[in-house]
């Protein structure tokens, strides 16, 4: 069960910065066309179906992951972005902090996610896994995602070295017909799952992209699925009353035109502090777009902060309750733990500490959490509350979904296409162009021809 508090948005309860009756009102008179453009639009978002079509592929990849956690001793996630992210939250959400430190009685495979290309972190990882004993699931729709061809290639040359060969390895999750990807697939052999046709990285944890890692970890899919469907009866409600999804988006919306360009989620529970990462994707490729449908040029989008309670208490907070008024705060908070941790009653001294033996940390962090609630709402600053009652796979499915669909209306009503990223392919093509690849040449005498920096601007120290 999940439960959202607005309240604290509106001027009404935190003064002059918060969003006054007269614009909700006017805004909210949006909410007709945009439900219309969300139900004309469902079929095109094929993500929507992937709490409903998977059925079939579901026992599949259980049968894959009783197979993986019967032979091998390590999963490695090869992906980057959307690739990753999903199955790092997952990870997070829903098992032991220290879960590749337990013994293996206590654990499945030990579980890594590789979503960058720090070639120190790479051989990092080679230090502590036996590659002969290791599952390698590779995910790129295209085999056009540079960091994640790299990595595979290096996986390929460790296991020719090191076991003569591919043998049974590599499972990849790609394009069902197209791309290199698919090229090698077919050539190899390999044990293949497809990223399902118009599904986009960032809204592909509910697909092979995540479930994999899911089923790896022995969380319950069909409780992550069905917290999906939880929220998606919620959010696909008409009216603005019974759907949080609009709610979110109207608020944000409003928040943007406002000035407030900063979104930032701050969960009470390090196991979402992923879940935060994930969202940050989410919601910067989505709505970070130059031109909305209609050709105008209007730079939309909000910057997502990741932040953690109660360590950034003492780093963020600061800015937060004195600092300009440009941030919109969406706390998300755990009800019930899966254990209680008593503070005790020492033999030594406490002092001014006493007050604290004999209550929980639990209620330490529940306590942090209103506080810091109470003191950015009395500084005036905007913050939305998301309280779940604990944290499983069925509350990660929830959260993933409630926060896909509201990023979607939000994106609605910008005006501006989602589901792209523009933004991100001038970084691709530069990269492409100065690793040689061919067909960029042009690209690669556009840098060359870049203007060398003024000395008088470079340091050294």
């Amino acid at each position: 069960m999940m439960n959202i508090d607005f309240n604290n948005v509106f001027e009404e309860n935190i003064g002059q910065f918060g969003i006054s009756a007269e614009a909700f009102k006017q805004k909210k008179a949006m909410i007709p066309q945009i439900h219309k453009q969300m139900t004309e639009k469902k079929a095109q978002m094929k993500w929507r179906a992937l709490p409903y079509n998977q059925s079939e592929l579901l026992e599949d990849i259980k049968n894959t992951a009783k197979r993986i956690n019967e032979q091998f001793d390590a999963f490695v996630v090869l992906g980057i972005g959307g690739s990753a992210l999903g199955s790092k939250a997952l990870f997070s959400g829903t098992k032991h902090t220290f879960y590749n430190m337990l013994p293996k009685e206590k654990r499945g495979v030990r579980f890594f996610v590789e979503d960058n290309v720090d070639p120190d972190r790479l051989c990092a990882l080679f230090d502590v896994i036996d590659v002969k004993k290791t599952m390698f699931h590779v995910i790129t729709k295209s085999g056009n995602t540079v960091e994640t061809m790299a990595q595979f290639t290096i996986v390929l040359d460790l296991l020719e070295k090191q076991c003569g060969g591919i043998l049974d390895n590599i499972i990849v999750t790609t394009d069902q017909k197209t791309g290199i990807m698919r090229q090698i697939c077919d050539a190899n052999g390999f044990k293949c799952y497809v990223v399902p046709e118009g599904v986009g990285g960032r809204f592909s944890v509910l697909s092979p992209v995540g479930l994999l890692s899911a089923a790896v970890l022995n969380i319950d899919l069909e409780d992550l699925l069905e917290g999906a469907r939880t929220a998606d009866a919620a959010c696909c409600k008409e009216t603005l009353e019974e759907n949080p999804a609009y709610m979110y988006a109207l608020v944000h919306t409003l928040a943007m035109e406002m000035g407030v360009n900063i979104s930032v989620m701050l969960p009470y529970a390090d196991g979402l502090a992923t879940l935060a990462e994930w969202y940050a994707q989410l919601w910067a490729e989505s709505l970070g777009k130059c031109v909305d449908n209609d050709g105008n040029t209007v730079h939309a989008g909000q910057t997502p902060v990741r932040a953690l309670g109660v360590t950034d208490q003492h780093s963020q907070i600061q800015l937060y309750n004195e600092g300009p008024f440009d941030k919109i705060i969406t706390f998300i908070d755990v009800k019930e733990f899966h254990r209680t941790l008593e503070i005790p009653h020492p033999q030594t001294d406490m002092m001014d500490a006493r007050y604290l033996q004999g209550q929980t940390i639990n209620k330490l962090i529940a306590s942090e959490c209103s506080a810091t609630k109470y003191a950015v709402t009395k500084n005036g600053k905007m913050n939305l509350s998301i309280t779940l009652q604990t944290l499983d796979a069925k509350a990660m499915g929830e959260l993933f979904f409630f926060l896909e669909m509201a990023t979607a209306a939000t994106g609605e009503m910008l005006n501006i296409n989602t589901f792209n990223q523009p933004g991100v392919e001038e970084g691709k093509i530069a990269t492409f162009a100065l690793m040689g690849r061919e067909g960029y040449e042009q690209k690669r005498r556009e840098l060359q021809e870049q203007r060398k920096p003024k000395e008088e601007f470079l340091y050294t120290v």
